[in-house]
Parts: C-alpha cells; sequence; structure tokens
C-alpha cells in the first residue's frame, strides 16, 4: 500500500512562482508513474502533469505547458510539480496521484483507475 503525501502549497500572487512535493512510502517508487491532478470545472480533476517511472518522459496538459514542470527524484521517494508564472486560475488542490501505467492517453482518460492518491495541497493564486 503506497501512502503519498503532498506538501508546498500556499498562497501567492498571480505571476509567483510554487513547487509541490509529493512524498511517497509503503512502496517500489520507481514502479509508478508520478503525476498530478486538480478539480476543473464540470469535472471532478483535471489531469496536470505525469513522469515516468525513470524521470526520463514527462507529459503535460496544455494549461500548464511551459509554465510547469514536473520532476521525481527516485532517492528521495518524491515527485515535484514547479509551477511558474501562477494565474489565478491556476487555483485549486493539487493532488499527487501514482499508477503503474503510464502514457498521456492513460493519465489524461483514466484518472479513475489511479492506483494511488494523496489528499491534497492547496494553491491559492489571486491576483
Amino acid at each position: 500500500q503506497v501512502q503519498l503525501v503532498e506538501s508546498g502549497g500556499g498562497s501567492v500572487q498571480a505571476g509567483d512562482s510554487l513547487r509541490l512535493s509529493c512524498a511517497a512510502s509503503g512502496g517500489p517508487f520507481n514502479s509508478y508513474a508520478m503525476g498530478w491532478f486538480r478539480p476543473a470545472p464540470g469535472k471532478e480533476r483535471e489531469f496536470v502533469a505525469v513522469v515516468s517511472q525513470s524521470g526520463r518522459s514527462t507529459y503535460y496538459a496544455d494549461s500548464g505547458k511551459g509554465r510547469f514542470t514536473i520532476s521525481r527524484d527516485n532517492a528521495k521517494n518524491t515527485v515535484y510539480l514547479q509551477m511558474n508564472s501562477l494565474k489565478p486560475e491556476d487555483t485549486a488542490v493539487y493532488s499527487c496521484a501514482a499508477d503503474l501505467a503510464y502514457g498521456l492517453a492513460w493519465w489524461s482518460s483514466r484518472m479513475s483507475a489511479m492506483n494511488y492518491w494523496g489528499k491534497g495541497a492547496l494553491v491559492t493564486v489571486s491576483s
């Protein structure tokens, strides 16, 4: 059973940066692709970004391309989401997820099937 705990959320101004962390425990971290989701209007969650098990491959939703960077440190069992040039519409609870499968199609459409979820970290961006 993998436990995921997010940290690094907070309140910032538009244009600022923030880095979220998600620490994993209880399982073989490098067996799982890791990613981030956030709520969206009309949806339970929307895909934000995913990183492969090795960390060498990533995918991003259009909303974060060029502003967000996902990375992982397998030695620390931690995945990060660096968010730059934040906008008020980025305000959300960001949840970390782990799944044995990797790929944009899977992560952008099968979020309900993710193996494990964290409880989320709140990011508030004010204008």
